[in-house]
């Protein structure tokens, strides 16, 4: 039976106002435009305030002053807040609690007998915990999870099906790691050319500190030597690539596809877009943004917001074309006035032939 909570409660649940009744049921969320009574809505974009006077739901989140708005064409009931988005997401994990571990230790899971296992926590069939390894209170791993000898996981975290944790890693606590993901592979080190490559031994680990979300088949790998370090309440997205040594700092977020090489410092508060590429021994700054497909060759001031990708083409044709790039405004600017005296001796010499023609 599905969890029904007062308008009211919801509201005073996210810090909003609500206009309306808020005495009013809601039992589930729902988009606007499928939403029907009983349930509750959102509205973000300007766009969709379309489908509001048709819009079955008990209630919709808005924005203030959005349903003053809108008063008569719309007779809804409205929970208004400053940050409509954030209330939606609030209001889910209320009907949607994470699942709680229940302190299962599956018989069909490989524990080694060294382990510590905290009080609380839930390993489900087919998981592997290697020697001294401690997982923290609460913690869940799903079926398949690899845990390597010398882990330390903390506590509340959530391992999905078939997450690899290397030897020696550090997991903070409340982590949540998506399916596939590993952490702690070697990082891609190698010394000499050709057949005579020497692979590097890497020997250092990977801190992921507190809060922080992996996405589906995203890789971190181990420090050559030292540590790979991912910031509290980092969010990285599927299919993220993070190489050896990277420091990235709390808060950012990558999205997905990011790949980020070697010894490269993230700042805190970073946002890469999708496919964004980023060279490696380079720093970047605090609460820079990158746009979608962007390759990032050089370091970035604090505070940036960079985009723009092309085409690939010949090397020395790239580097020439680089070389051009700051000039483009001054030569732009430069067409402009050639273009203004151009027009002004067409239009003089226009005026001299008509002139001839006279006499």
């Amino acid at each position: 039976m599905s969890k029904a909570i007062t308008l009211g409660e919801l509201a005073a649940h996210v810090g909003g106002k609500v206009v309306g009744d808020p005495t009013i049921l809601i039992t589930k969320v729902a988009p606007i435009d499928e939403a029907v009574r009983g349930e509750i809505s959102f509205l973000t974009n300007p766009r969709y305030q379309r489908f509001l006077s048709q819009c079955r739901a008990s209630a919709v989140i808005v924005a203030p002053g959005v349903a003053r708005e809108i008063a008569g064409t719309a007779p809804l009931n409205y929970l208004e807040t400053t940050n409509p988005y954030v209330a939606f997401a609030k209001i889910l994990q209320l009907f949607f609690p994470p699942v709680k571990s229940d302190g299962t230790i599956s018989s069909k899971a490989c524990v080694d007998s060294s382990a510590i296992l905290d009080e609380g926590v839930t390993i489900l069939p087919n998981a592997f915990i290697g020697a001294r390894v401690r997982i923290g209170k609460g913690s869940i791993l799903y079926p398949g999870v690899f845990v390597g000898d010398d882990v330390q996981v903390g506590t509340d975290c959530v391992l999905h099906p078939n997450v690899v944790v290397r030897e020696g890693c550090r997991i903070g606590d409340r982590v949540i790691l998506h399916a596939g993901a590993v952490i702690g592979s070697d990082g891609f080190g190698y010394a000499g050319a050709g057949s005579q490559r020497v692979k590097i031994p890497q020997i250092g680990v990977v801190k992921i500190e507190d809060d922080v979300e992996i996405g589906a088949n995203a890789t971190v790998d181990r420090a050559t030597l030292g540590s790979t370090v991912i910031g509290k309440g980092v969010k990285i997205d599927n299919l993220v690539q993070v190489a050896h040594n990277v420091t990235v700092g709390e808060n950012s977020v990558f999205a997905a596809q990011v790949g980020i090489a070697g010894s490269t410092r993230i700042g805190r508060d970073v946002t890469l877009a999708g496919q964004v590429g980023v060279g490696h021994h380079l720093h970047i700054g605090d609460g820079a943004t990158i746009g979608p497909k962007s390759g990032v060759a050089r370091s970035v001031e604090p505070g940036a917001v960079l985009s723009g990708w092309v085409e690939a083409v010949p090397h020395k044709q790239w580097l020439r074309a680089m070389m051009l790039l700051p000039e483009l405004p001054g030569l732009w600017r430069a067409v402009r006035v050639l273009e203004k005296r151009m027009a002004q001796l067409v239009k003089r010499a226009g005026k001299e032939i008509d002139g001839d023609v006279g006499r």
